[in-house]
């Protein structure tokens, strides 16, 4: 919980000065960077968590990874993480930057499952469907899960509108199991 505020305040932060500096777009574009990097890569989040390394030489490899391709205002950032000795929130910052910044930008991630791969005209109609019910714009992540063997689950935020088959039969089965169909004898 602590870990959550502490890299949503930081990020809140670095949103407002990017908002001030009109920079946001680059700023968002490197914490995603970040992220792909923390995520791609376990030994760098290892290294940015353990305390043997001084903060000085993790400010070190920060700067040799990423001051070629950051704005100045992210790496001022990092600069400050480093002088307070929190490097091991730097991936949760970045995570919270970029919920933030969706919020921002009035952007809804949106998730549908399906079968399948989805045709283009499904995309839009999905991405309609989602704009319609929410008012936003939508960013929508597909993943294709054959076990749900026909329609589809649809996420939105903390919303989940499943349609699948497998969720039509689970529900079916429940409902036969009751026994409440068989006369008493």
């Amino acid at each position: 919980m602590v870990n959550t505020r502490v890299a949503s305040r930081y990020a809140k932060s670095l949103i407002d000065l990017a908002v001030e500096k009109k920079i946001l777009k680059e700023v968002y574009q490197d914490m995603v960077f970040f992220m792909e990097t923390s995520k791609s890569n376990r030994d760098f989040v290892l290294m940015l968590r353990n305390p043997i390394i001084t903060h000085e030489k993790k400010k070190a490899v920060l700067y040799a990874l990423f001051k070629d391709k950051f704005n100045p205002a992210t790496l001022a950032l990092f600069d400050i993480i480093t002088r307070k000795n929190r490097e091991s929130y730097l991936p949760a910052i970045a995570e919270s930057f970029e919920i933030q910044y969706r919020q921002h930008q009035g952007i809804v991630k949106a998730t549908v499952t399906t079968p399948m791969p989805l045709t283009d005209t499904l995309k839009k109609k999905f991405i309609e469907l989602v704009a319609t019910q929410t008012g936003k714009k939508i960013e929508l992540e597909e993943k294709v899960d054959p076990s749900i063997i026909g329609g589809y689950v649809l996420k939105i935020g903390d919303q989940q509108m499943d349609n699948s088959i497998i969720a039509k039969l689970k529900t079916l089965s429940y409902e036969f199991s009751d026994d409440s169909y068989v006369k008493a004898i």
